[in-house]
């Protein structure tokens, strides 16, 4: 158990902590803290990796939003939304920049921007966007094109959820 948290918590600092500071202190202009962050598991996810349009992977909660997102949106008659690396990577730092500091804030990115914490599941999340008047917005805007999303959990599982927009 001890190593497999090690080597999690050590993937994470790998992998999530360069784009953690990097938007963490220009976002919110304070330094991010030592990583805690670690990509949230939805039980409802199938698969654990799929490729985007652009070759990046995608984890299974973050696929399994970008479907739900995009099953919403064909159900209001617009097209689904492609998904961009780069709003992928900003959604990714923004979610663990929230999940260290524990603070459900916005980003100061130019962009769309859902968030949310504390649901248990991807289907919680868009359910609750789409029960809000401004989330649902976002994700009905027509004039959005591209998408990039992330969930990332504290160690007690709290999981904090960010989806980025743009035309």
């Amino acid at each position: 158990m001890f190593t497999k948290l090690l080597t999690t918590t050590l993937l994470s600092l790998i992998l999530f902590v360069p784009i953690a500071f990097a938007a963490g202190a220009e976002a919110n202009n304070q330094p991010a803290p030592e990583a805690k962050a670690t990509p949230a598991k939805d039980t409802q996810a199938k698969a654990d990796e799929a490729p985007s349009k652009d070759g990046d992977k995608l984890i299974a909660v973050e696929k399994q939003m970008v479907e739900q997102t995009n099953a919403q949106r064909v159900k209001y008659g617009l097209p689904p939304l492609a998904i961009d690396q780069s709003l992928e990577k900003t959604a990714r730092s923004h979610a663990v920049w929230m999940t260290n500091n524990r603070a459900m804030q916005h980003s100061n990115q130019n962009v769309g921007e859902n968030i949310a914490m504390g649901q248990r599941s991807t289907g919680e999340a868009v359910t609750d966007w789409m029960n809000s008047p401004g989330h649902r917005a976002n994700i009905l805007n027509s004039s959005y094109k591209r998408t990039g999303v992330a969930a990332f959990q504290t160690p007690d599982g709290t999981i904090y959820w960010c989806q980025q927009f743009l035309p």
